[in-house]
């Protein structure tokens, strides 16, 4: 029996933090929950003196554990079981491999995310639009944005509006879509149950794809379904990203807005917002604006929000006449 086989979870990670030093733990202690910081402190407070076959057995699990979940990553669980399998034999790599899929639980997909998006894209493009919002849904917004923009126009749409409408998804169903990937990439990961999707998703999706893309998915979306749509550019560009607007940019939506609008907004905006704005506008009109926020005391978040709102339908509006630009991942905002 290893020296640490009777150790509970909390205690092993209590022994490694006190193994890899202060500085290394404090560094650890950034990832992680206030109840955990609170459960591991209380831990090795109350932890007495650790044999060092006890602290080495601990350390070399860990590294195996890494080890483990680095080859999953790299080729999914049969490559990782075949590769353990040589490097520590086959009761280990079998036990190494349990304990990951059943405790750390592998996402699904993590081999589509190593692939290059063309690759992937040439398996899944003649797949329904529900099996291609479901990949895309677990990969990253720049990887599945890629594959999105490459999508012939009529499934764009189609596959953005299933992937902001997606709830969790049983295992049955990402294990059926992993096994035909199975086929074609051959590599397969083990699936669990797990939530992807949603309005959020496709929301970092857009912002990764061109402004063409984008412009075409929207405006099919409003005729489909005018409230996903609304709900979507809504979240595609908020009022405290006005901070990453050019300075011009900034002058121009600010001649189209309200000056009460304007105050309304700023009482709920953060300091980096209102010194963005304040700094491009004259001082007189900075006097003003301050003037009428000062006596409009307390307001009501609700106002303060739809005023936001209206300011940033401005900005999109002014956007999509090509007077400002709001920069996004697909590369064609460039300036030359």
């Amino acid at each position: 029996m290893r020296a640490n086989e009777r150790l509970s979870g909390k205690e092993k990670a209590a022994i490694l933090l006190v193994a890899l030093g202060t500085e290394k733990a404090s560094e650890i202690y950034k990832h992680l929950t206030e109840e955990e910081i609170e459960q591991l402190t209380l831990e090795i407070a109350n932890m007495r003196k650790v044999e060092p076959d006890v602290s080495d057995a601990v350390i070399e699990e860990f590294y195996e554990i890494c080890l483990a979940q680095n080859y999953i990553a790299e080729g999914g669980i049969s490559y990782a079981k075949e590769v353990l399998e040589k490097a520590l034999g086959s009761q280990k790599a079998l036990e190494l491999i349990n304990r990951l899929t059943s405790s750390l639980q592998v996402r699904p997909f993590e081999f589509v995310r190593k692939a290059d998006p063309t690759q992937v894209l040439n398996f899944i493009q003649d797949e329904h639009p529900q099996t291609i919002a479901l990949i895309l849904a677990y990969l990253n917004p720049t990887q599945a944005a890629a594959i999105l923009s490459e999508l012939p126009q009529d499934k764009q749409a189609d596959v953005a509006s299933r992937i902001a409408t997606m709830d969790s998804t049983s295992p049955e169903i990402v294990k059926e879509v992993e096994r035909i990937l199975e086929k074609k990439l051959s590599s397969m990961v083990d699936s669990d149950f797990t939530e992807a999707g949603g309005i959020d998703t496709i929301v970092d999706i857009l912002l990764s794809v061109d402004r063409g893309t984008e412009k075409h998915i929207i405006e099919t979306l409003e005729i489909r379904d005018g409230e996903l749509a609304e709900e979507i550019k809504k979240r595609m560009f908020v009022f405290e990203d006005i901070v990453t607007l050019d300075n011009r940019s900034i002058q121009r939506f600010l001649r189209e807005v309200d000056n009460s609008d304007l105050a309304l907004a700023l009482k709920g905006s953060s300091e980096e917002v209102s010194n963005v704005i304040f700094a491009n506008m004259s001082k007189r009109l900075q006097e003003m604006i301050k003037e009428d926020m000062e006596f409009m005391g307390p307001v009501r978040l609700r106002d303060v929000e739809e005023a936001q709102q209206r300011i940033v339908n401005i900005i999109r509006r002014l956007e999509d006449a090509g007077e400002i630009v709001i920069a996004r991942g697909g590369g064609d905002e460039i300036i030359v």
